[in-house]
C-alpha cells in the first residue's frame, strides 16, 4: 500500500501528465499565448510540461528518474526498440496502404502536407519533441503510477493506450486513430516488458521519423 501523501502527488502527477497531454491542445494553445509563433509556438508547452514533469518528480515526490522508466539502456532494449520501431513503420504502411482504402478512410492529407513544407530543422525537432514528451507522458510516468495506484499494470496500459489514442484525434481526424491506435499497442507493449523510457523514446523516434524526416516519393 502506497501512503495517502503518495497517492495524492500521483494523483496530480497524473493530471500534468496524461490528462494534460490527453485533453489539453498544447500546441494550439503556444501558437496563440506564448508569443512566438510559428512554429516554435507549436513545441514550446510541450517542452514546458515535460520541465515541470521532470521538477515535479524530482523535488515534489522526491523520487529518482528512475521511477518513471529512465533507466540505463540494455543491449537488447535498444534492439527490441529498433525492432518495434520498424514494425510500427510497416504496420502504418500496411494500414494507409489497404485498410484505409478498404473501410473508405482518407487521412488528413492537408495536416501531413503543411508539415512536410516545414523546414527539415523544425521537423527534426517535432519528431524529437514527440518521442520525448509523448513516451513521458503517456507511457513512463502514467504506466507507473497508475500501476501503483491501482495494482495492475494491464489497466494501466489500457488507460494509457487510450489516452494517447484519442490525444491524436485533434487535427488529424478519425482516420488517425487506427494509425495512433496501433503504434501506441506496440509502445506500451514495449513499456511494460523492458520497462525503458530511452527504448520507448527511440522506437518512437524511428516511426515517426520515417515518416516525417524521409522524401516522399
Amino acid at each position: 500500500m502506497i501512503s495517502g501523501a503518495r497517492r495524492i502527488q500521483s494523483i496530480i502527477g497524473l493530471l500534468l501528465t496524461l490528462a494534460v497531454a490527453t485533453f489539453l491542445p498544447l500546441g494550439q494553445w503556444g501558437i496563440a499565448y506564448s508569443g512566438l509563433g510559428l512554429p516554435f509556438g507549436r513545441e514550446i508547452f510541450w517542452w514546458v510540461v515535460v520541465a515541470v514533469t521532470l521538477l515535479y518528480v524530482a523535488l515534489v515526490e522526491r523520487r529518482r528518474f528512475s521511477a518513471i522508466g529512465f533507466r540505463r539502456p540494455k543491449i537488447m532494449d535498444i534492439v527490441l526498440a529498433v525492432i518495434v520501431g520498424i514494425l510500427m513503420v510497416a504496420g502504418i504502411i500496411i494500414i494507409y496502404q489497404i485498410v484505409f482504402p478498404l473501410l473508405h478512410l482518407k487521412m488528413n492529407t492537408g495536416q501531413m502536407n503543411a508539415l512536410m513544407k516545414t523546414p527539415f530543422w523544425y521537423r527534426f525537432l517535432l519528431v524529437t519533441r514527440a518521442a520525448v514528451a509523448e513516451e513521458l507522458m503517456f507511457r513512463g510516468y502514467p504506466i507507473e503510477r497508475l500501476s501503483e495506484l491501482t495494482g495492475s499494470r494491464a489497466l494501466a496500459a489500457i488507460v494509457t493506450c487510450a489516452g494517447f489514442t484519442y490525444a491524436h484525434l485533434g487535427g488529424w481526424g478519425p482516420a488517425q486513430l487506427l494509425v495512433a491506435g496501433y503504434g501506441g499497442v506496440l509502445l506500451t507493449i514495449l513499456y511494460l516488458w523492458r520497462g525503458n523510457l530511452w527504448a520507448n523514446m527511440l522506437a518512437h523516434w524511428i516511426a515517426d521519423g520515417a515518416g516525417f524526416l524521409l522524401p516522399h516519393g
